[in-house]
């Protein structure tokens, strides 16, 4: 039983977060008991059962398929089992193929299939539906987000459906920013593929891709060339598709299709945008603030200077400084506070699994200092040896 960044505690702590809708209850191996209340009473939309689309179809699934199904002909073989196919894009299909309407599907040779593959990719079929995917939603996953982490800022997007080799996908991002995020460490990524957490192989994914590719000083956070931004933030990027491309059977990094990255890139920029607008924002009242500052320590001696010239009283002296007070906010407009107020932030759920962390790192901290300092000793003594071989 493992704890720390990629363990049981850690996995189902994400699983909490892109499935707002669930409650989930864990007793781990040490018989403590966790339990993930959920943050949205409404159930996601049920996604609809679809056949498969053409373009992503693979040749040797295309033979399985051939070869299983019960369609008498190659053109009510298209029709019946994939999904936008109608009659006229079947001859089209078919003549692209240089193939007859009426084959045998079951006769079909494998060049002949090889034929087909490549005729799929040159007739244009319209795209699939999008009814058979389901998305968390913006709201729901910023309400997710809201339970781990206390910050000043959030935003999320949900981008518009969009098909790559012919099957369909939405790509969903979120942030959030400042609070009691570390502002010198690289930001947290959560990946998500299909409400499932990815933990493991992060710099094999397409996110990390999406992410090293984009400009974040524009953003308002730090970062060295084509690398992961530093700042007190948090990224989540969540996939949802009927076929969600991974680098591997253990499933644990997404591949790189250009369609993908793009997407990925849109939905981080659509948030960017708006964490932006929240940092300059934070910036300015910053800036106002210390120039406010700066006039209010001259009013008590402009007050002053105005009771010495004119000889008024103490009470006339206070009054000036009271109207002198007032045409600044008047003039300079009433100065924002950006407070961290959360109502939904669940300590108790923010907890679980950092106290894991911290003693990892100090373990890791321990055998370094160990290491070190078998390195010095190693060291001196060869320096002693050196010496008496010397003297000697």
């Amino acid at each position: 039983y493992n704890k720390g960044r990629q363990s049981i505690d850690e996995y189902l702590k994400e699983t909490a977060i892109c499935n707002p809708h669930c409650t989930i209850i864990y007793t781990n191996p040490d018989a403590n008991q966790f339990i993930f209340p959920r943050a949205v009473n409404i159930l996601p939309p049920e996604p609809k059962e679809i056949k498969p689309h053409p373009y992503g179809v693979e040749l040797g699934r295309l033979m399985k398929m051939l070869e299983l199904t019960p369609a008498k002909t190659l053109q009510q073989f298209l029709t019946t089992e994939f999904v936008r196919v109608g009659a006229g894009t079947a001859k089209d299909i078919c003549a692209n193929s240089a193939l007859l309407p009426r084959t045998r599907p079951r006769s079909i040779s494998r060049d002949m299939a090889e034929n087909l593959h490549k005729g799929i990719q040159k007739t244009r079929i319209i795209a699939p539906p999008t009814d058979c995917i389901s998305p968390i939603g913006g709201e729901q996953l910023e309400k997710g987000l809201r339970k781990e982490i206390n910050a000043e800022f959030y935003c999320a997007t949900t981008r518009p459906p969009n098909v790559y080799r012919g099957n369909p996908f939405i790509i969903e991002a979120a942030m959030a920013y400042g609070g009691e995020q570390s502002a010198d460490k690289t930001v947290r990524v959560m990946r998500f593929a299909n409400r499932v957490p990815l933990l493991y192989q992060q710099g094999a994914c397409a996110t990390t891709k999406s992410l090293q590719t984009m400009t974040w000083r524009s953003y308002g956070l730090q970062q060295s060339r084509n690398s992961i931004p530093i700042g007190p933030c948090t990224i989540v990027i969540h996939m949802t598709s009927v076929w969600v491309p991974f680098t591997s059977e253990a499933k644990e990094a997404l591949a790189h299709y250009e369609g993908i990255i793009k997407e990925i890139k849109l939905a981080l920029q659509e948030c960017g945008r708006k964490l932006a607008s929240f940092v300059n924002k934070k910036k300015r009242i910053k800036d106002e603030a210390k120039k406010r500052s700066h006039i209010e320590k001259f009013i008590p001696h402009v007050a002053d200077a105005l009771k010495e010239l004119i000889n008024l009283s103490e009470i006339d002296s206070k009054k000036i400084e009271d109207d002198l007070s007032e045409i600044l906010e008047h003039t300079r407009g009433k100065l924002e506070e950006i407070k961290v107020d959360n109502p939904e932030y669940d300590a108790e759920f923010a907890k679980i699994g950092k106290e894991e962390k911290k003693v990892e790192e100090k373990s890791d901290e321990e055998e370094s200092a160990k290491e070190s300092k078998s390195e010095t000793e190693n060291e001196e003594e060869s320096v002693k040896e050196s010496t008496q071989t010397t003297l000697g």
